[in-house]
């Protein structure tokens, strides 16, 4: 009798979570792809980075290959079905939807990746620069190729690494381990994201300059690293955001669907 509308109620609770979690992501990621190829289109003009002895003249504006766009979609969009397989935990008390802090949550998500991407395509275009980053840290300059194939590295990871986090909810990433489907989709999507930055032969799609990171493993590995440190503090961000939201009762978040009792009218009363 009971078991089975007990066993409805938890079972609806938990596909509840997990679109709540498939919303967070897909604003997120969206809120990144779009700000950051936007924002970096406007703000940042490689030719003013070229350096002297480069062979290739570099491009006014910065973006990237449609095909390179169109990967990432597919990779992440195959990654993001096994979404619906993921652990999911029932809400001990009946849950609603608050728009307005799910937008919150996922902005924090998304500006963290898209300020780490800008930042990073900064930083890139700068190595020559021998007072950058690259110079104290012992590197040498990128080429332009090479800052394609690692931007494209940098976004495919982080969209990935982002849904890791957008799964938890207010916990971190860690306290929640993700199903065995989600985890080997993810672990191909990233796989498969690093061997093509690798390995992209040197070509000009849609006009742009593009060479795999095959001859400088350095950047490939300072990307990664980098995507990795910023995911942990995307991770924190929005643990905060959450406790500040619960602490200060955002939009009635610290509310239930519990109905609570009814006064009924005074008329009504004899």
């Amino acid at each position: 009798g009971l078991s089975t509308i007990i066993h409805g109620i938890i079972i609806a609770r938990e596909i509840f979570s997990r679109i709540s979690n498939f919303i967070t992501y897909r604003i997120s990621a969206t809120l990144q792809l779009l700000l950051f190829f936007f924002i970096a289109i406007f703000a940042f003009h490689p030719s003013s980075y070229q350096p002297e002895d480069s062979e290739d003249e570099w491009p006014e504006y910065f973006h990237m290959p449609v095909l390179m766009l169109m990967l990432i979609t597919l990779l992440n969009d195959g990654t993001l079905i096994t979404i619906a397989y993921d652990y999911a935990e029932a809400s001990p008390t009946p849950t609603k939807w608050n728009i307005p802090a799910l937008f919150i949550t996922s902005t924090v998500l998304g500006m963290v990746s898209c300020f780490s991407s800008l930042l990073v395509l900064y930083i890139l275009l700068d190595s020559h620069d021998p007072n950058g980053l690259f110079a104290k840290i012992g590197m040498s300059g990128v080429d332009y190729g090479q800052i394609t194939a690692a931007i494209y590295l940098k976004v495919s990871v982080s969209d990935f690494l982002t849904l890791f986090s957008a799964r938890t909810g207010p916990k971190f990433f860690w306290q929640v381990r993700p199903a065995p489907v989600l985890l080997i989709g993810g672990t191909v999507a990233l796989t498969v994201s690093s061997l093509l930055s690798i390995v992209w032969p040197v070509s000009e799609p849609d006009g742009i300059m593009t060479e795999g990171l095959s001859s400088n493993m350095g950047v490939f590995v300072f990307v990664w690293l980098y995507c990795l440190v910023f995911w942990i503090v995307q991770d924190f961000a929005k643990v905060a955001s959450y406790k500040y939201m619960y602490h200060s009762n955002f939009n009635g978040i610290n509310d239930t669907g519990v109905i609570g009792d009814i006064v009924p009218p005074k008329d009504s009363l004899v």
